[in-house]
């Protein structure tokens, strides 16, 4: 399965034999939203269990782990911060 987010050049490819690597070798994939806070709370109301959001730098961080243990960096980048 692909995933591609409205208006984004990157897709997330899901599914079984699709590459050799063990489940939970993959550590700090990074996933960039415009609203941390948005993003975070979907998240948790999904019932993934997400860090508390760290500020460095003017940027915004949360991490999370997959089913897989894999593990995932949330990055806030703004619109305003793209130009």
């Amino acid at each position: 399965m692909q995933l591609t987010p409205p208006g984004s050049a990157c897709s997330i490819v899901i599914g079984t034999g699709l590459t050799e690597m063990a489940p939970g070798v993959v550590q700090g994939l990074q996933h960039t939203v415009t609203d941390m806070d948005a993003a975070r709370d979907a998240l948790l109301a999904r019932g993934v269990e997400v860090g508390e959001v760290a500020e460095m730098g003017g940027f915004k961080f949360a991490s999370f782990s997959d089913p897989d243990g894999n593990g995932w960096v949330l990055r806030e980048i703004r619109e305003s911060d793209r130009s």
